[in-house]
């Protein structure tokens, strides 16, 4: 089976389970889906993804609220809002010179959030934090499983003889052999 029908499998799993997560801890289920949609697309991925997306989510939620607060001085004049919303949309993709801050869509994710969320900032905060832990565990959990499938594919549980064989007449060297990676690199093929 393939990497994506796997990720689905684990993602559809997990979503109904944040769903319900989501109602049983008071938290919004919207902006925790947000939240997953932010880890899916970092292009970084493992936990130095996660920690990217967990930064610059919280990062939009400071700036937006940064917004909100700096509008409410003045609501009279509407011309400072607008002038605010642009100098932080600036500061909002500046901040990416920052390689822990370097994911502009997790930015504006974290705000939108924000925004939708009435300015709530502590539920927004919570259910995207809950979100992009999920997010972290679809993607991974998928992968997971189809680096398990196609480890099983290479090496299967059954011998590829007839059953009805006469044993002595089956060429043991034949049969697939497991493989031990004794190298110190995870990240060398086994």
């Amino acid at each position: 089976m393939n990497i994506i029908l796997m990720i689905a499998i684990t993602t559809g799993i997990l979503s109904g389970l944040w769903g319900w997560v989501a109602v049983s801890l008071g938290l919004i289920s919207w902006a925790g889906f947000l939240g997953c949609t932010a880890y899916f697309a970092c292009p970084q991925g493992g936990v130095k993804g996660l920690i990217i997306t967990l930064l610059t989510c919280l990062s939009g939620v400071f700036w937006a609220m940064m917004i909100i607060q700096g509008s409410a001085l003045q609501p009279e004049w509407a011309i400072l809002g607008y002038v605010l919303t642009g100098i932080v949309a600036f500061l909002m993709c500046i901040q990416a010179c920052q390689q822990w801050l370097s994911f502009v869509p997790g930015t504006f994710i974290g705000a939108c959030a924000t925004f939708a969320g009435n300015g709530d900032w502590k539920l927004v905060i919570a259910s995207l934090l809950v979100g992009v832990v999920f997010g972290y565990a679809m993607k991974n959990s998928g992968l997971w499983l189809a680096a398990r499938r196609r480890h099983q594919g290479e090496c299967p549980l059954e011998p590829s003889v007839e059953m009805d064989a006469d044993p002595k007449s089956i060429n043991r060297n034949l049969l697939p052999q497991p493989q031990l990676n004794l190298s110190t690199n995870p990240s060398e093929p086994e």
